[in-house]
């Protein structure tokens, strides 16, 4: 196990070098200069010898592949570099960010969970009944309605008509985090209800349940003593998906509800133009996948003896 512990990640280093060359490639072709952002972001006009050398404090004046060297190695000492915007360093500004966007996270999987995996499992027992076809219903209109709207639904009817919960922001404890969490988990829950859904039923039709039954196996201890457990794997895959895009940051459902998190300051970078902050959001969210993966291949190794054996084989 340890020896595929460190194959991935050794695989893992070219990748995450490949995404850094590449959004710092992307960054500089734009054709804005940051500079001339700078300039704009500061209200004031600056003359030609100012420009030049707010370019040399910054490196801009060297060729492009000294650029992403000095960049690079700054980065893997943690420093990455200052905001265009506030003039703070990027690192802590995005640090700032990360712990309500994890709140935002956890509180999202936790309902989601709840939500998808008994639905999931009952819309399975009740096939063709009236409960999988209301499941399924409500699923798909779920899964069909575009997050801003949730989002705006929500708002309308908790905050502006009953005033049960703020309309938006996180400086109201707990009730801020309602119709977030809400607005996410009714999305990711209608889309993993109809997986978990196929795939009880995908296990249900298989010669280890037929037997089991023929032995006079109880039905419940059969869905959740082994059906649930073969179903883990796909269980797993989905909610290691929905983990690295929440940690990644909602861009659309933070900036509605004026939420402080990740992907709120990632699209005030994007039409700020503020770079360092675009760079360091592209990263953070190659990081969380490529972890991400790495730890659900773990989880892989020890739900499936298959997968176990293969890798102990390689």
């Amino acid at each position: 196990m340890k020896k595929y512990i460190i194959k991935r990640l050794l695989q893992l280093i070219p990748i995450l070098i490949g995404i850094t060359l590449l959004t710092f490639v992307l960054m500089n072709a734009s054709s804005t200069d940051a500079v001339d952002v700078m300039e704009q972001n500061t209200g004031t006009s600056w003359t030609e010898e100012q420009k030049q050398a707010v370019r040399v404090e910054l490196g801009l004046d060297k060729p492009l592949p000294m650029q992403y060297l000095v960049w690079l190695g700054k980065l893997l000492r943690g420093d990455m570099g200052e905001s265009y915007i506030s003039g703070q360093p990027v690192f802590s500004q995005f640090v700032s960010k990360l712990p309500a966007t994890i709140y935002l996270t956890i509180t999202s999987i936790l309902l989601t969970v709840l939500l998808s995996i008994p639905l999931g499992i009952l819309s399975a027992v009740r096939k063709n009944k009236f409960t999988d076809y209301l499941i399924r219903v409500l699923s798909f209109i779920g899964n069909s309605m575009p997050g801003f709207f949730v989002a705006l639904l929500l708002m309308y009817v908790f905050s502006l008509k009953l005033g049960w919960f703020p309309v938006m922001g996180n400086n109201a404890g707990w009730k801020s985090v309602i119709l977030p969490t809400l607005t996410l988990a009714i999305a990711m829950s209608a889309k993993y209800t109809r997986q978990v859904r196929a795939t009880v039923l995908e296990e249900l039709n298989k010669d280890y349940v037929v037997g089991a039954r023929s032995r006079g196996v109880r039905e419940k201890r059969i869905l959740y003593g082994s059906v649930l457990k073969a179903s883990m794997l796909t269980i797993v895959t989905l909610l290691a998906l929905s983990i690295g895009s929440l940690l990644g940051g909602t861009a659309i459902v933070e900036s509605i509800f004026m939420w402080d998190g990740v992907g709120k300051m990632a699209v005030d970078a994007i039409l700020t133009r503020d770079y360092p902050i675009i760079q360091a959001y592209v990263i953070w969210m190659a990081i969380i996948y490529v972890v991400v993966n790495l730890v659900t291949d773990i989880i892989y190794h020890y739900l499936d003896p298959r997968i176990r054996m293969q890798n102990e084989q390689v």
